[in-house]
């Protein structure tokens, strides 16, 4: 199964406002080993980035005015998610933007695109209900060294997502064992009732017995709880 862990950094928080995706980072996961296969772009927003966005991401328009346009890298963009299940912490707001995107160049929704979203915020949510559930609370949740994030970036945060994400997820493994077909002398049939050997105590062994229970009722001066 192809899976690709993505986040964006934006110039704000709506999208119905005209903010747009500065940053796109995604990495692939393939049979839930990471490949090392990674799609990272800086683009250019055409507008000012809002003071409390730059604080969380410090991107600068000056740093972004020669990078890429959205509708630019949009087919390189398309064919790295095309076949392939997007794992996005808090979906809603990279989905809404990227939506918007793709919008302006008529090119359908998101999930036109790939083969859907899971919103890893809301499996944190599931999981480990009233507790902090952002991503640098899941790193130190599930061990996964995010020393090197003083500010979010989207292919660093993908990167993080992507380790947490397998840990979080790592008991589904043993929910889809191999079957493993036995010779028919050893499967067990529901139509056949299975007997069982019963192996009683010969007379000397009862004898025995009853002899260590008196005994043990002396020791215990009688005061027996069996």
């Amino acid at each position: 199964m192809r899976q690709v862990v993505l986040d964006t950094e934006t110039t704000g928080l709506d999208p119905a406002l005209g903010h747009r995706v500065i940053e796109i980072g995604g990495v692939e996961i393939l049979n839930r080993r990471i490949t090392g296969e990674a799609f990272h772009v800086y683009l250019n927003p055409e507008r000012d980035i809002d003071p409390g966005a730059m604080e969380v991401h410090g991107l600068t328009r000056e740093f972004l005015e020669d990078k890429a346009r959205f509708r630019e890298i949009a087919p390189d963009f398309l064919r790295f998610i095309a076949d392939a299940e997007l794992i996005i912490h808090n979906a809603p707001f990279d989905v809404g933007f990227l939506n918007a995107e793709l919008a302006r160049l008529d090119a359908g929704d998101l999930g036109k695109h790939c083969l859907g979203v899971q919103d890893t915020l809301k499996l944190a949510r599931e999981l480990h209900p009233g507790q902090k559930n952002n991503l640098d609370a899941l790193c130190r949740r599930y061990e996964v060294d995010n020393s090197g994030r003083s500010l979010h970036g989207a292919l660093l945060d993908a990167q993080l997502l992507a380790e947490v994400y397998l840990a979080m997820t790592r008991g589904q493994e043993t929910l889809a064992m191999d079957h493993v077909a036995l010779p028919a002398s050893q499967r067990m049939h529901r139509d056949k009732p299975v007997r069982l050997r019963v192996l009683r105590a010969t007379a000397g062994e009862l004898a025995a017995h009853a002899q260590y229970m008196q005994e043990m009722a002396r020791d215990c001066s009688d005061a027996r709880i069996w």
